[in-house]
């Protein structure tokens, strides 16, 4: 059985999407651009900070989109806890795993300090491995910071499961080639989860110990 567990971070084991909103409307009506509502922002989460400013505003120079992210990172990392917890039931998960003897770590395509800060404060009791988006490292879908991660663990790939809730998630397990649980609180729906390849679910995290023990 495989012992080891590579979380996702924002729709997976945190409620991030008021703050993100938030830091990315700051940025766009810092410089006069269109604000977003929160089910706007949900799609366009998953993939990092630049693709949601090519979202909520197409067509930019790089230029623009490099100082529309300054901002955000100025205003996030002042804001990044103002609304954000884990969703309901991911601390009792990872207490339970834990005592199971389950390793964990998080991978995200937020900014590696940010990832950091937040595992430390919401995980710091279950979770030592968290990796970020860097300049030094690929990010997801790109195997990388799971590669990077079971490394750092001392674990090999075929002791690994990946858990996220998107279809960045699925191609960078994919790509890992490990095997990866969808949960479905996060920020895509079921159906569409289908039709990325999507085919294991979890729609409350008290699933996923009995779901582990199932994959070989």
């Amino acid at each position: 059985m495989r012992k080891t567990v590579v979380f996702d971070l924002d729709g997976t084991l945190l409620y991030t999407l008021e703050d993100l909103k938030d830091a990315v409307n700051y940025a766009l009506r810092t410089k006069n651009l269109a604000e977003h509502d929160l089910t706007e922002m949900r799609r366009f989460f998953g993939n990092g900070i630049r693709y949601a400013f090519e979202q909520a505003e197409p067509g930019l120079s790089d230029e623009a989109y490099t100082e529309l992210i300054r901002l955000f990172k100025a205003y996030y990392a002042e804001h990044s806890m103002d609304n954000t917890a884990p969703y309901a039931g991911i601390l009792p998960l990872m207490q339970t795993l834990a005592e199971r003897g389950y390793r964990m770590s998080i991978v995200s395509n937020k900014v590696d300090e940010a990832v950091k800060s937040l595992t430390k404060h919401f995980f710091g009791d279950y979770v030592t491995v968290a990796i970020g988006n860097r300049e030094d490292i690929r990010r997801k879908p790109a195997p990388d910071t799971v590669i990077a991660a079971l490394k750092e663990l001392g674990v090999p790939k075929e002791d690994a499961v990946y858990i996220g809730d998107s279809e960045v998630d699925l191609a960078t397990a994919r790509a890992a080639e490990i095997p990866c649980i969808t949960v479905l609180w996060g920020f895509r729906e079921k159906d569409f989860l289908k039709e990325q390849g999507a085919d294991c679910f979890a729609e409350r995290p008290e699933e996923i110990p009995g779901i582990l023990e199932t994959i070989d």
